[in-house]
């Protein structure tokens, strides 16, 4: 039997940029540990990504769960599922993002200068934090629309507030050892959310 072939140096680049991020931070993961770990030449990593920032911001959008791809869907196809099941499916997606990304973007905010390369990156790629909050108001808006959401509700501050929720939720228990399951979270999320909602 052959040895499985060895992933490509671009996959090898990610994998090891995520780990090095979660245990080091990103401000200590330079380019040249992270090409080390992955087992290719510096250069060879800028074959594949033009700086950290773009590393940071790939690693992000590829090694952790998605958020984008489950709101457009929803925003364009809604009305599968009932609203309470497609906020805690997408309130669970998000709880777990803001888990797995916490620990290495918050390294961001002690250093100004990778903040602002890193701010510039994402507006020059066109991603930012900014794009859940407006997903979810788009999809909000759509059942709506459909009369599945109260006509008067303020969408954006619905959806604000459930991306918020799920934000603090990974900052508020990083230092107990009690932060409640992803799962159990959305649901009582979705459902209080809906409350204040729903018709």
């Amino acid at each position: 039997m052959q040895p499985p072939a060895p992933k490509p140096a671009r996959e090898r680049v990610l994998d090891a940029a995520h780990q090095l991020m979660l245990t080091v931070g990103l401000a200590r993961a330079t380019t040249k540990e992270i090409a080390r770990a992955a087992g290719c030449s510096e250069a060879a990593l800028y074959k594949h990504f033009a700086s950290k920032e773009e590393l940071f911001i790939r690693v992000l959008t590829e090694r952790l769960p998605q958020l984008t791809p489950l709101l457009n869907g929803l925003a364009t196809e809604h009305g599968g599922g009932t609203v309470e099941e497609n906020l805690t499916e997408i309130a669970r997606q998000a709880a777990l993002f803001y888990e797995q990304s916490f620990p290495i973007a918050a390294s961001l905010y002690a250093e100004t200068q990778l903040k602002r390369r890193h701010d510039e990156a994402m507006r020059e790629m066109g991603k930012g934090p900014h794009l859940p909050i407006e997903g979810l108001d788009a999809y909000l808006r759509a059942e709506q629309a459909a009369g599945r959401v109260r006509a008067d509700a303020d969408t954006f501050a619905a959806a604000s507030l459930l991306m918020g929720a799920c934000a603090q939720r990974a900052f508020a228990y990083d230092v107990t050892a009690e932060r409640p399951s992803a799962h159990t979270f959305a649901a009582r999320l979705a459902r209080t959310l809906l409350a204040g909602i729903g018709v």
